[in-house]
């Protein structure tokens, strides 16, 4: 039924039922109900049919009411959203566009190219260049409320590197749902796209193994590889810091490391 009939509804139920009540007690029911007692249950009636009816409608519409003070509310979060989604393309990544391409120009001009320091604040635009383009990309829908489902979200993150990425991807996942926490889940799984992300670019392979296991007092993750490696001492670069930052952050160990031709990065937990 729909909000506009329910409403209806409780404005003539109650007159229909009083009219109904009179016209049966004076055509029907005089002869066994006298005025006075009719008057009296006339109220009681009306009371009756009001609690009986007219409770269940009322309960009714405000749940529709508050169905749609919820869903205005949606759409207005949504609209805001697109509004920034908007504001951050038009704006800020057009601007980190524009600033990458006059970099480059200005590392052309002047031989800039295999400059160490030149390299890393590219790499830097890059990053922040495409942590805005997915803030805008998760801006433009609305956000579940579903559980993380930590499992899930890894095989299908496997299921995309070797779908889209054509990579061969070894995974065993030994950590169980609630042994991390929800910022643990999230910053684990941050740290192991950025190191998935350096392998892609800079190891020169296509095969990756991702392994997560539980210990006696903590837990530990890898993600090793088989490409070129790199040349000691590590030079860390801007990929290396954000997973040593996150690491740190979450009093977490971190290492890299290359043992029998393998790039090992691995993250630990200890009590």
């Amino acid at each position: 039924m729909s909000y506009k009939g329910i409403k209806w509804l409780i404005l003539i139920l109650p007159t229909v039922a009083i009219g109904l009540w009179e016209y049966s007690r004076h055509a029907f029911l005089l002869p066994y109900i006298s005025m006075e007692t009719g008057n009296i249950l006339s109220p009681l009636f009306v009371f009756m049919i009001t609690i009986i009816f007219l409770r269940k409608l009322f309960t009714i519409l405000e749940r529709m009411h508050e169905e749609l003070k919820t869903e205005k509310a949606k759409k207005a979060a949504l609209l805001e959203r697109e509004n920034l989604a908007r504001e951050l393309h038009d704006g800020i990544a057009q601007s980190f566009f524009l600033l990458s391409v006059k970099v480059n120009k200005f590392g052309r001009h002047h031989g800039l190219q295999e400059n160490e320091d030149f390299q890393k604040i590219k790499q830097t635009l890059q990053h922040v260049h495409d942590d805005t383009r997915q803030a805008i990309t998760n801006l433009k829908y609305a956000p579940t409320h579903t559980p993380f489902s930590w499992k899930e979200r890894i095989h299908q993150y496997k299921e995309e590197l070797e779908n889209q990425h054509f990579m061969r991807v070894h995974l065993q996942w030994k950590i169980k749902e609630d042994t991390l926490s929800s910022k643990e889940k999230v910053e684990l799984f941050a740290c192991i796209k950025e190191a998935v992300t350096n392998v892609m670019k800079h190891a020169k392979t296509n095969e990756i193994w991702i392994l997560a296991k539980e210990t006696e007092n903590g837990w530990f993750c890898y993600v090793k590889d088989k490409g070129t490696g790199f040349t000691l001492p590590i030079h860390e670069g801007y990929g290396l810091q954000i997973m040593k930052n996150r690491a740190r952050d979450m009093n977490w160990g971190f290492s890299v490391r290359r043992e029998n031709d393998e790039t090992i990065v691995e993250l630990k937990k200890e009590a």
